[in-house]
C-alpha cells in the first residue's frame, strides 16, 4: 500500500484523477487474448532472417549468396546494394547503416537479409550466406578508443560528443575544502530483458504505401527511418504500433532496424515478411545500457556544505551513435546528484568502440552518474564522521535553488520531502550511519546494513531535445456519446491507456467508461512526440487537456443555450450538467443530442510545447529540463561474510510524483523499477571477450526473480508542477535510478567496506572484506 503524502494541488473536485482506475488492456493480457506481432499472420507471409557479421572490425571483401539463393522456399537475399532509398537508420547522427556494405564494426551487425517461405528454411539459407572478411584492430575500452592512434571507428578521436558543465572555480574551491573524497566508479551495460524480442511485420499496401506492424516506443521514428531506406514519402510509410511487451527504452530506437528489414524484404517480393529476432540473438545485437567510467573527486567544509565537485564520465557508445550524444547530456546534467554546489566541473565524453551500439535504457545516462554520486556521498559522510542522512539534508535542493547548470528551481522540488517522508516509514532513522564492523578472522557471520540514497531526473527531452519537445491529440465525441481521444503516444506496458483516459475524462467531465485511446497509427493519429524521457503523462496529458477543453466550451454552451444561463455558471463534472453546482436537469446525451441541433463540432485537436529552455552549449549552464523529479529510497540488506551474497530485506521508496494521476499505477512503477534496479545493483552484467557477447542467455545473464524481491513500500510524494496535467508530472523512470546505490551502500554499511563497482556480485563483496592478499579462486 502507498502512503500518500499531499502538497497543493489544482483546486477544483476531482473524480478520476488520483483513483486506481482499472486498465482497460488488462483482462486480455491476464486471459491470454491479447495478440502480439508474433501472433499475427498474413496471407502468403514470408519469414526473414538477418545475417549477420562475426567480427567486431573488418572489411567486407565480399558476400556470396548464391548458394543461398538456391535453396529450398528463398524468395529473396538482399544485401546493401539492393537498398533502394538511403542506406541509413536516422537516429541523432546518420552514421548506422541497415546493412553493412564496405566495413562491419561490430559482432552482429547486419550484413544480408533473407526471406523465405517457413522460418526453418531461411534459417538454413542464412546460415548458406558466406561473408569475405578482412580484419581489422578493434578496440572494445572507451578509455583506450578515445584518441586511439590507429583504429578509426567515428571520426578522428572516436568520441560522438563531448561535453563540460563549467560553473564557478573548481581550481581554487577545493583549496579552501576541509574534506576531499577522490573515487573511480565503474558500471556495466545492462540488457533491457523485455519480455516480448523485437519483431515487425512489413506489409506491402495499395499505392506504394509500405505498411510495419510491431513491437515499439515511437512510431514516427521508425515511419523516417523506413521511409528513408526505401525511398519513398513519409506519407507512404504507415507504422502501426501492436501491443507491445515491454520496452524500457529498448524500443526507442532499436526497432527501426527490424522494422527496415522486414520492409527491404516485403519490398524486394512484395509479399508481407515478419522478421522476428531470438532470445540469444536480441542479447547479441541490440542496444544495451552504456557501460561508464565515472571519476570523481568532491569536497566539503567540516560542517558538511559540499563546496565542490570535478567529475569525469566517459561512456561506451559502441559503433554506431544511435543516442549517446543525448544520453551523455543527461548524464553530465546528474552528475552532481539533487545537491547544490557552488563549484562544478564535469567532462563527459560518448565513446565509439567494437561493440554493439548502446542506447536508450530506463534512466538515459543518469543511473550511471547517480550510483557514483550517491556513493561519494556516503564516503564523504563517513570521512566527514556525520550521518548520510544529515549531510544530505544539509545539501539537497530546494525551491529558490540552483542546479550544476546554474539552473534555478521554482516549482515541484520534492526532495526534502521524499527524504523526510522515507525516513518516517523506516521508523529507525538512527540505524542510517556509517558503521565501521571489525571482522577477526575466526569469525564469520551474517551483518546487516541500511544504505540511502537520493536522486532526481529531469522530465522529458530537455534543452537538447527541444525540436521534438511538442504533442498532439485529438477527441472525438461519437454518436453513441462514447469519446474516442487519438496521441502519437504508446502503451508499452506502463499503463498509458489508462492514465491518459482518466486525464480525457477529467478534463472533459464524463465517466470514464466511456471514454477510450484509439490504436496508434502513424496515419491516423498526431505526432506526439517520442514516448520516452517520462514525458508521456505531462506532455500527452496537456495536449488532451487543451483538446478537452476547447470540446468542453462547446458542450457547455449548447447547455446555456438550452437552459437560458450564461455558461459562467454552468459546469460538466462526471457527465452530469451542473448550474450553480446542482444538477440542471440535463443528461449528457440530451446534450449532445443539443450539439447536433446546433450543429457543434464534436471534435477538437489540441497541442502542447513546453516553455523553452535557454541553454549555453560551451559551458553547459542554463535550463537543462523545464522540471525534475525527485525520490529517496532506503534499503536494508543482510551480507553472508561467508560467501558474499546479499539479500536485500526491505526497500523504502519515496517518490515526487507532482500529482498522482493514477496511485495504484505508481506502486506498480515503484515495484517494477525497484527490482530492475536490484538486477543492475547486485546482479547484472554482460560479460564480453574480443567483442562477443559471451552470456546471451538468461541461464547465464541473470536478473532478479520473485524469490529475490524484498518488502517494497512504495510512499507517494505529491508536490504539484503547475505546467503538468492536474499537477502530474513524469514518472516511469526514476524508480530505478536510485536502487543500486541505496543497497550498494548498505551494504558497505554493514561490513565496513567501499565498494565502487557495479554489480555488487558476491565475488566482489567476498573479495572486499577478505585480509589484503587474499584473493578469490
Amino acid at each position: 500500500m502507498s502512503h500518500a503524502v499531499n502538497t497543493p494541488v489544482p483546486a477544483q473536485p476531482l473524480h478520476t484523477i488520483g483513483t486506481a482506475a482499472h486498465r482497460p488492456d488488462a483482462l486480455d493480457k491476464v486471459s491470454g487474448r491479447e495478440l502480439f506481432v508474433g501472433d499475427l499472420a498474413f496471407p502468403r507471409m514470408l519469414h526473414g532472417i538477418v545475417v549477420r557479421a562475426t567480427e567486431p572490425h573488418a572489411r567486407i571483401i565480399a558476400v556470396h549468396t548464391g548458394a543461398a539463393r538456391r535453396m529450398p522456399g528463398v524468395a529473396a537475399v538482399l544485401t546493401a546494394r539492393d537498398i533502394p532509398g538511403e542506406n541509413c537508420v536516422p537516429v541523432v547522427f546518420r552514421d548506422q547503416p541497415c546493412l553493412a556494405a564496405k566495413v562491419v564494426r561490430y559482432v552482429g551487425e547486419p550484413v544480408a537479409l533473407v526471406a523465405a517461405d517457413t522460418p526453418e528454411h531461411a534459417r538454413r539459407a542464412a546460415a548458406a550466406v558466406r561473408i569475405e572478411y578482412e580484419p581489422l584492430d578493434a578496440v572494445f575500452d572507451p578509455l583506450v578508443a578515445r584518441r586511439h592512434a590507429t583504429v578509426r571507428i567515428f571520426g578522428e578521436d572516436n568520441v560522438f560528443k563531448h561535453l563540460d558543465v563549467v560553473k564557478g572555480d573548481t581550481a581554487h574551491a577545493f583549496s579552501q575544502c576541509d574534506v576531499i573524497v577522490e573515487n573511480t566508479f565503474h558500471t556495466p551495460a545492462q540488457e533491457h530483458a523485455y519480455l516480448e524480442t523485437q519483431g515487425m511485420i512489413a506489409v506491402p499496401q495499395p499505392g506504394g504505401v509500405m505498411q510495419v506492424l510491431g513491437s515499439m516506443q515511437c512510431p514516427f521514428y521508425v515511419r523516417e527511418a523506413v521511409s528513408a531506406v526505401l525511398g519513398i514519402p513519409l506519407a507512404a510509410a504507415q507504422i502501426t504500433q501492436t501491443t507491445t511487451g515491454g520496452a524500457f527504452g529498448g524500443k526507442e530506437d532499436v526497432p527501426s532496424l527490424p522494422a527496415v528489414q522486414a520492409a527491404l524484404l516485403a519490398h524486394a517480393t512484395r509479399r508481407p515478411v515478419k522478421v522476428i529476432y531470438s532470445r540469444d540473438e536480441d542479447i547479441i545485437c541490440t542496444s544495451k545500457r552504456h557501460p561508464a567510467v565515472i571519476r570523481s573527486k568532491y569536497g566539503a567544509k567540516r560542517d558538511g556544505t559540499l563546496v565542490a565537485a570535478e567529475i569525469e564520465y566517459a561512456i561506451n557508445g559502441g559503433a554506431y551513435a544511435t543516442l549517446s550524444p543525448i544520453v551523455l547530456f543527461r548524464g553530465i546534467v546528474h552528475a552532481v546528484g539533487p545537491y547544490r554546489c557552488p563549484h562544478v566541473r564535469v567532462s563527459g565524453d560518448a565513446v565509439a568502440t567494437n561493440t554493439v551500439p548502446n542506447g536508450a535504457f530506463r534512466g538515459f545516462g543518469s543511473p550511471q552518474v547517480i550510483f557514483a554520486a550517491e556513493r561519494q556521498m556516503d564516503e564523504l559522510a563517513r570521512k566527514l564522521g556525520i550521518s548520510p542522512v544529515d549531510l544530505r539534508r544539509k545539501n539537497l535542493l530546494r525551491e529558490g535553488d540552483r542546479t550544476a547548470t546554474n539552473q534555478l528551481l521554482t516549482s515541484s522540488v520534492g526532495a526534502v520531502e521524499t527524504l523526510e517522508k522515507a525516513l518516517e516509514r523506516f521508523e529507525a532513522t538512527s540505524q542510517i550511519s556509517n558503521v565501521n564492523c571489525q571482522m577477526s578472522d575466526d569469525k564469520w557471520s551474517v551483518k546487516r546494513g541500511t544504505g540511502l540514497s537520493t536522486i532526481f531526473y529531469g522530465v522529458g527531452l530537455g534543452a537538447g531535445g527541444q525540436r521534438l519537445a511538442r504533442a498532439g491529440a485529438t477527441i472525438d465525441i461519437t454518436e453513441d456519446g462514447s469519446v474516442a481521444f487519438a496521441v502519437g503516444t504508446t502503451e508499452i506496458g506502463q499503463g498509458m491507456k489508462t492514465v491518459l483516459s482518466q486525464i480525457t475524462a477529467e478534463s472533459l467531465g464524463v465517466p470514464l467508461d466511456r471514454v477510450r485511446m484509439l490504436p496508434t497509427d502513424t496515419t491516423r493519429v498526431p505526432d506526439s512526440g517520442p514516448t520516452v524521457a517520462s514525458r508521456a503523462t505531462t506532455m500527452s496529458g496537456r495536449a488532451l487537456q487543451n483538446a478537452a477543453e476547447v470540446l468542453r466550451e462547446r458542450l457547455l454552451a449548447a447547455a446555456a443555450a438550452k437552459l437560458n444561463a450564461p455558461p459562467a455558471r454552468l459546469a460538466l463534472r462526471n457527465g452530469v450538467v451542473l448550474i450553480d453546482g446542482a444538477a440542471a436537469g440535463i443528461s449528457f446525451d440530451e446534450l449532445l443530442d443539443e450539439c447536433r441541433e446546433q450543429r457543434i463540432p464534436l471534435s477538437a485537436a489540441g497541442w502542447h510545447h513546453p516553455r523553452s529552455l535557454e541553454f549555453d552549449w560551451q559551458s553547459c549552464q542554463g535550463d537543462a529540463y523545464v522540471v525534475y523529479a525527485f525520490a529517496t529510497n532506503i534499503a536494508e540488506v543482510e551480507v553472508d561474510t561467508r560467501t558474499g551474497e546479499v539479500r536485500v530485506l526491505r526497500i523504502i521508496s519515496a517518490h515526487d510524483v507532482g500529482k498522482a494521476v493514477n496511485p495504484q499505477l505508481v506502486e506498480g512503477q515503484i515495484e517494477g523499477g525497484t527490482l530492475q534496479g536490484l538486477g543492475y545493483a547486485l546482479f547484472e552484467e554482460i560479460v564480453t571477450g574480443d567483442g562477443r557477447i559471451r552470456n546471451p542467455q538468461f541461464s547465464t545473464y541473470i536478473i532478479p526473480t520473485a524469490c529475490d524481491a524484498p518488502e517494497i513500500v512504495p510512499v507517494i510524494v505529491e508536490h504539484a508542477y503547475p505546467d503538468g496535467p492536474f499537477g502530474a508530472k513524469g514518472f516511469g523512470e526514476q524508480p530505478l535510478m536510485g536502487i543500486a546505490p541505496a543497497v550498494v551502500n548498505a551494504v558497505c554499511n554493514a561490513l565496513g567496506i567501499s565498494l565502487f563497482d557495479l554489480p555488487a556480485t558476491p565475488e566482489r563483496v567476498w573479495q572486499a572484506v577478505q585480509p589484503q592478499g587474499v584473493r578469490a579462486c
